[in-house]
């Protein structure tokens, strides 16, 4: 007997331990970080089609968002994700003229470009074609993608952003395994 109520509490322990694995695991990804799947090639060089990313979705609620920040927008309507990188934030005034982003009449550096500045100076063309000034208004910010030859953003069809849309922040790419590295 003794025999037997010790393989049942084992049995028991080990469906308790499976259970609340299973719990911790729903937890972290409904709270915490998310996988999620480049598609496309808008973030062409940074990210690449197929790409699987680990999302943070607590970041902002510790910091607010940031430029530079390669965030994961969710687009109910079409129930869809896009991945871009934050331009212009709240308050903010943005354009962009001769390729050059200026952000409240300064000009902007904007060093992840520098291959596709190289691609489209060689097809003639600029990367980015000129905008008037956009002014982001209070919880909103602009978005573009890094491949802004084949990128719909803030400029063309995504237009500002609800912050209360951004999912999370890119972390690092976890897949493919031959390129694990952070994204920022």
């Amino acid at each position: 007997m003794t025999t037997e109520k010790t393989k049942s509490d084992q049995l028991r322990s080990i469906f308790k331990t499976i259970i609340f694995a299973i719990a911790l695991v729903f937890m972290i990804r409904a709270f915490l970080f998310s996988p999620y799947i480049v598609e496309g090639a808008s973030m062409n060089p940074t990210l690449h089609n197929g790409e699987r990313l680990f999302v943070n979705k607590l970041s902002y609620s510790l910091h607010d968002i940031r430029r530079g920040d390669i965030v994961i927008i969710k687009d109910e309507a079409k129930n869809k994700h896009y991945v871009k990188r934050v331009i212009g934030l709240p308050g903010e005034k943005i354009e962009m003229k001769k390729d050059q982003l200026y952000i409240d009449d300064k000009k902007v550096s904007e060093p992840y470009l520098k291959t596709n500045r190289q691609i489209a100076n060689n097809m003639d063309m600029e990367l980015t074609g000129d905008f008037e000034p956009v002014q982001i208004p209070k919880n909103e910010v602009f978005v573009m993608g890094d491949n802004r030859l084949y990128s719909m953003d803030s400029r063309n069809g995504l237009g500002l952003i609800d912050e209360k849309r951004i999912v999370g922040k890119s972390e690092f790419v976890f897949y493919p395994v031959k390129k694990i590295r952070k994204t920022t």
